[in-house]
């Protein structure tokens, strides 16, 4: 009886290399002393490629200016899916490290085989900005550069070496990305030109599911400079020979459209009684069993916190190019998955998807599911109207603000009881929310905006959460850090979706984590505790412990005194509760309106790899937070989104930012964990709590605006 062999299985590889274990994938060595980089992962302003050009740096022992890091693409690179969760250096950087640790030791190799050195140990060779050395000699025997050959690196990585241990916190790399756009030098999408471009423009519906009922076409298509006027069902776009012309072309379209509308939307001021009449799918989250003898409660608590749909508000709108040949299609987009998009164009044009090219280019602005894709798919959809002639599309203000998937509105009750000694006993979370996932690439039927209008409509979808294992998405940091005894946590996800929304900054945490912390305080006020020494004797996690202790020492917590009108809160979190820990003291001042004075942030990323890096993004994550606490909603009425404009939809001035004080704990021994999303939780509870303490009103629906804290007060 013959046995069929059983192979081995391949070794499990960090990160991003598990599934891209090809070294010449990642990673390419020049002999005009330089080294290309290729990662999936893309820069969205978080400074990504600074940090993953550092790790190049510091494991191939070679000076950063040598590295030429490039941007993503589907016709070279891994595929490393989306660029979301503060996964970046993570997963890209772990791939990274481990990749150059075996390039490093294969060109060693290559050096000591060249020199007829191959009996001895490797270890007496050291490398110096590429140049191979006798360790302790400054006399180069070899280098990369005059070893460089394509063939050393085609092969899968092993993960068999091991990659440099950390040695203290490395020096930070000023930002490669900085330069050019501080200098206004052509660095984002919308600054790009091909030879032979043309113009576009796409007219979105007016309204969630309006649907064009006529149009007079002749009349657009006879202005001066048109090339192209397209109707696809209700997709309507044109293609000008400039800029100007394309707009106005657009203008003229418009005004010869008829639409029929719906009132389709829910009431704005009353979203969680929405959320909660929907038909819902819900599941445990987590939970907790009570053991055999539960504390008897002595006191009970229970409250509801909400948010209200929130708009990505990129400070330029989503922009896009195509080239669309036959046979073939090339696409310039600031997508986060560019393999994700191109899925969802194949469907959309009916093309193969190995006959599509995506090359990522950075966009000014991108804070999750904005409208990169949906602009990149309205520039394909043109481009075919046009072939052989590369189109740019870039949507207006009001098209951002407006089509764009928002932020999740969301409802979160919670319950608890606490015993005698004044500890937590039983626990309950449950969060109300449409899905925080709608991203392209994740089912056969394509997400993007204008799949749903065109003569043959792919179904509309509803957004989904990712499972709690990738993240999660409504139920994000639903499950709490805090030692309760008996602890139940439920999502509620509606059915319905009368608004897109996708990933927005954080998902789920923003709100959950705002509910969570907010209610931590009410109950230690309410037992007259110390908010800090309420959370420290729930708390035995000591990373979590260490940022809380440290951002009330920065703050002077223990003898915090303030003037009246102000009010300090504290606040703290896990992001996604395997991320970054993140505590957050907020000192506002209560007058006309809510004015942020200070935030201190202590972090812990595990190993940093640039502390610049990661101040840089705890502070902006913190500033973001503070805007859409204070100001941020998206305003529509029962027919139309209201908010398309910076005065409909106000974000945060440069003169209302507040100080911003961070603290990194660096731990060089353990693994680094993303920074982009881990303030946006603690930082709106803080304030949050601040309130509370300035004026004794507990205001538990965002923002804290004038109107949600004069509801408050008189609920009171």
């Amino acid at each position: 009886m013959s046995h069929v062999p059983v192979l081995p299985m391949p070794p499990v590889l960090p990160g991003s290399l598990n599934a891209n274990r090809r070294l010449s994938q990642w990673l390419s060595i020049h002999s005009d002393g330089t080294v290309s980089v290729r990662t999936g992962k893309v820069e969205l302003g978080q400074g990504i490629i600074t940090a993953l050009a550092q790790i190049v740096s510091t494991e191939l022992d070679v000076s950063v200016v040598r590295i030429r890091m490039q941007a993503a693409s589907t016709a070279a690179g891994p595929n490393e899916g989306v660029t979301a969760g503060s996964l970046s250096v993570q997963d890209s950087g772990s791939a990274l490290r481990q990749v150059c640790a075996e390039a490093r030791a294969i060109y060693l190799q290559a050096a000591a085989a060249r020199l007829q050195l191959a009996s001895r140990d490797l270890s007496v060779l050291d490398v110096v900005d590429g140049s191979i050395r006798i360790a302790g000699k400054d006399e180069e025997i070899a280098s990369y550069w005059a070893l460089a050959d394509d063939a050393l690196l085609e092969r899968e990585a092993t993960g068999l070496v091991a990659p440099k241990a950390a040695s203290g916190q490395v020096p930070s790399v000023l930002r490669l990305d900085i330069p050019d756009k501080v200098s206004g030098r052509p660095r984002f999408i919308h600054d790009m030109t091909l030879p032979g471009m043309v113009y576009g423009r796409a007219m979105h519906p007016p309204s969630p599911g309006a649907v064009l009922v006529g149009v007079d076409l002749a009349a657009v298509q006879a202005l001066p400079g048109v090339l192209a006027v397209l109707r696809d069902g209700s997709f309507l776009g044109v293609v000008a020979d400039d800029e100007y012309l394309a707009v106005r072309a657009m203008n003229k379209l418009a005004a010869v459209a008829q639409w029929r509308e719906a009132d389709a939307l829910p009431d704005m001021n009353d979203m969680p009684a929405f959320l909660r009449a929907q038909p819902v799918d819900t599941s445990v989250v987590g939970e907790k069993p009570p053991a055999a003898e539960a504390a008897v409660a002595a006191h009970s608590f229970q409250a509801a916190y909400s948010r209200p749909f929130l708009a990505h508000a990129s400070i330029a709108p989503s922009c896009a190019l195509a080239l669309y040949e036959p046979a073939s299609l090339e696409v310039w987009t600031h997508s986060q998955g560019i393999y994700n998009l191109r899925a969802d164009l194949a469907l959309v044009l009916d093309m193969p998807a190995d006959s599509i090219t995506m090359r990522h280019v950075e966009g000014a602005g991108s804070y999750g599911h904005n409208g990169a894709d949906d602009v990149a798919c309205d520039a394909a959809l043109l481009a075919r109207a046009v072939p052989g002639r590369p189109v740019k599309l870039q949507w207006t203000r009001e098209d951002e603000l407006g089509c764009s998937p928002f932020g999740a509105a969301m409802s979160v009750e919670l319950k608890a009881g606490v015993d005698a000694d004044g500890r937590i006993t039983n626990w309950q979370h449950d969060v109300w929310s449409t899905g925080h996932s709608m991203r392209p690439g994740r089912s056969k039927i394509p997400v993007l905006l204008a799949a749903t209008s065109l003569e043959k409509p792919f179904e509309q979808q509803i957004a989904i959460n990712m499972p709690l294992a990738n993240g999660g998405g409504a139920e994000r940091n639903a499950v709490p850090l805090y030692d309760f005894a008996q602890w139940r946590a439920m999502s509620h996800r509606t059915l319905t979706m009368p608004i897109r929304t996708s990933s927005l900054r954080s998902l789920g945490a923003h709100c959950n984590v705002f509910a969570i912390e907010s209610f931590m305080d009410e109950i230690a006020a309410s037992l007259g505790i110390d908010p800090l020494e309420f959370r420290l004797r729930h708390l035995t996690d000591p990373r979590g412990r260490a940022v809380l202790e440290a951002a009330a020492q920065m703050a002077n917590w223990s003898i915090r005194q303030t003037t009246e009108g102000q009010g300090m809160g504290i606040a703290f979190a896990r992001y996604k509760n395997t991320g970054a820990w993140c505590a957050v003291v907020a000192l506002i001042d209560a007058g006309h309106e809510i004015c942020v004075k200070k935030l201190w942030i202590a972090v812990d990323v595990g190993r940093v790899v640039n502390a610049d890096g990661v101040v840089n993004q705890i502070e902006g994550g913190a500033i973001q937070t503070v805007s859409w606490v204070l100001k941020e909603q998206v305003q529509f009425d029962r027919t139309r989104i209201l908010s398309n404009s910076w005065e409909s939809y106000p974000i945060l001035r440069f003169s209302e930012v507040p100080a911003v004080e961070v603290q990194v704990l660096d731990r060089p021994e353990q693994k680094s964990i993303g920074a982009g999303e881990a303030t946006h939780g603690p930082v709106a509870a803080a304030i949050a709590n601040a309130v509370f303490d300035a004026l004794g009103v507990r205001v538990r629906n965002l923002p804290l605006s004038t109107d949600n804290i004069t509801q408050a007060a008189l609920a009171e």
